[in-house]
């Protein structure tokens, strides 16, 4: 057996409010793949924030140790020293320095004492590049290069100061399935040369592939342990929500009553294509405490049909939508929400929140008229209702006057929905609510899903997980082309009739 060559020693971490880590402990051997894994807010990348240095020694209690040698790191610089190299799903370049100077920046080769040797940095920055299977002149300007490409960079830049240990977070988030495979490769040459790795990742298959073990973390906690032939998916994935695996999907029987909500004669102009519609003349219907789900292939319209129905795209204006059996005149996402609509958009990001506020002014943004009188805003009431909804939905944060961008992904997703929680909400459509999250969060908004619909209000589900849509939904509707081509009930539909409807095979 391999050498240990890294020990976090009973790490324990906290910040105002809340205990980040307890007690964890993990070891690394050389040339070993250790995957850590585990819910968003499980502490993973604080951890390995405290590794790298970015928290200093000081910021917590534990020890760490190199080949049994206690290390005290008092800023990411100390830590590259000692042969540790960070490699962040958030990567931050200079973006109008060539690949090059990104790669060398802080340690450019030099010839006598004060002149950069150019023809070093570039053939080294090449060889660095071809590591990574990355074609590109080390001459090229970063921001001329894809997202993928970016993150390409920020590898080969690790592999250029020839560590010891490479930590990757969540690395493959913007790299093609391609540009993965030939990572997941590229560690496993590393691994062969003796440099050891931490992988960090939700996406379970790719861990499955290269670790000869794996940690789970849950709430801060190290939970188990796992090597070789124990690395078995269900195990683990249970491991991390802290439920049985057929517990995943949390659908109850609901007892489904009358009509709720009616779209008539949907149609939606093309966004790019003139004279040519996305949508064509569609109409459905949801019942009260129905789930129902919108499935077909990307470009089948049905983001766009949703979006349309909130009055964020136009529409025909034959086009009616009745709430309960009365007509509802919407024209922005403002008469939306009055009728009782809300729309968890499938770019959260982009449109989801306003990631520079904080998370009771997230909560609240739809719902002012609830927290204010005279136009002013009573804080003590917004924090009432955010304290209200961050407890419902176990929103882990310091605090909520955290900004919403500080947050994992899956909190960023609780945080939207909690805003929509606080209208007076009839008809919620989630638009791929899942996308992104850890398996922790997507349990609980199912969970939620399911107190919606006990409730009596309505859910419109899009997802292009065939595995989520038909175990959550009640009834599916299926688009191709901007047309309805197909309507199943739960117990009466396969994968098989779904694909065939989405493709009009």
């Amino acid at each position: 057996m391999s050498e240990i060559l890294l020990e976090m020693k009973n790490i324990t971490k906290r910040f105002p409010g809340t205990v980040a880590l307890r007690d964890v402990n993990i070891d690394l051997r050389e040339g070993e793949i250790l995957a850590i894994v585990g819910e968003n807010g499980a502490g993973k990348s604080t951890l390995m924030k405290i590794l790298s240095g970015a928290y200093p020694h000081t910021s917590y209690e534990g020890e760490i140790f190199i080949h049994e040698v206690r290390q005290r790191f008092d800023s990411p610089k100390v830590s590259e020293r000692a042969g540790i190299e960070m490699i962040y799903q958030e990567i931050n370049p200079h973006l109008d320095l060539t690949i090059g100077e990104n790669i060398f920046l802080g340690q450019l080769p030099t010839r006598g004492r004060w002149l950069v040797d150019w023809d070093e940095v570039f053939d080294r920055t090449e060889e660095a590049l071809k590591k990574v299977g990355l074609d590109e002149s080390p001459r090229e300007i970063v921001r001329n290069l894809s997202a993928s490409k970016q993150q390409l960079v920020a590898i080969a830049k690790a592999l250029a100061r020839n560590p010891r240990i490479i930590v990757l977070d969540e690395p493959t988030a913007a790299l093609t399935e391609k540009e993965t495979e030939n990572l997941l490769q590229l560690l496993l040459e590393l691994k062969k040369k003796g440099i050891s790795c931490i992988y960090i990742s939700h996406r379970l298959q790719e861990v499955y592939k290269i670790a000869d073990r794996v940690t789970v973390l849950r709430e801060g906690e190290t939970v188990s342990n796992y090597v070789g032939k124990e690395i078995v998916n269900d195990v683990i994935v249970e491991d991390m929500i802290g439920r049985k695996l057929e517990q995943m999907f949390p659908k109850g029987k609901v007892a489904i009553g009358g009509e709720l909500f009616r779209v008539e004669h949907f149609t939606v102009p093309h966004p790019y294509t003139y004279n040519k519609n996305i949508v064509n003349d569609v109409s459905f219907c949801v019942n009260k405490g129905e789930i129902l789900g919108l499935g077909g292939l990307v470009g089948a319209g049905r983001s766009e049909l949703v979006n349309a129905i909130f009055g964020i795209i136009e529409h025909n204006k034959e086009a009616k939508i009745f709430v309960e059996g009365n007509e509802a005149i919407i024209s922005n996402p403002v008469e939306a929400i009055k009728a009782g609509i809300g729309l968890l958009t499938e770019e959260r990001k982009k449109n989801g929140y306003i990631g520079t506020m904080d998370i009771s002014q997230n909560i609240s943004l739809a719902s002012l008229e609830k927290i204010s009188k005279y136009s002013l805003i009573n804080f003590e009431k917004e924090q009432d209702f955010a304290r209200f909804y961050s407890d419902k939905l176990d929103i882990r944060a310091g605090r909520l006057s955290d900004k919403l961008s500080s947050l994992s992904g899956g909190n960023q997703q609780k945080v939207v929905l909690a805003k929509w929680l606080m209208t007076n909400l009839k008809v919620l459509i989630l638009d791929e609510p899942t996308r992104g999250i850890d398996i922790g969060a997507k349990v609980k908004i199912y969970d939620l899903m399911g107190e919606l619909v006990q409730q009596g209000a309505g859910i419109i589900m899009i997802s292009s997980e065939l595995p989520e849509l038909l175990a959550m939904c009640d009834r599916v509707i299926v688009l191709a082309d901007g047309h309805i081509t197909g309507e199943f009930l739960r117990d009466k539909v396969s994968y098989a009739d779904i694909m065939k409807a989405a493709t009009c095979a």
